[in-house]
């Protein structure tokens, strides 16, 4: 016999293959929406999807660089400096 804790796990928790169906409805429904725009519309969606991508894309490099998984490739840069295996852009 299931606990309350664990029937209400289960219940309050729809299963990955209901999760994926709901999201692929939205997702389809917001493709529909999209295709309908004009292209002033759709220039306005496209930069603010670009803005909002670049915004995440900032934010888990600054995690990534606290948290020290960059490291490694400034010490490589670095070595590389010292070593004249750079050139200017």
């Amino acid at each position: 016999m299931q606990t309350r804790n664990e029937f209400t796990s289960i219940v309050e928790r729809p299963s990955t293959r209901r999760r994926y169906t709901l999201l692929m409805r939205k997702v389809e429904h917001i493709e529909r929406q999209i295709g309908e725009l004009s292209r002033e519309e759709f220039a306005e969606l496209r930069e603010w999807v670009l803005a909002r991508d670049w915004a995440a894309w900032d934010t888990q490099i600054e995690a990534d660089a606290r948290s020290g998984k960059l490291d490694k490739l400034l010490e490589e840069a670095r070595a590389d400096l010292k070593e004249g295996r750079t050139r200017e852009l």
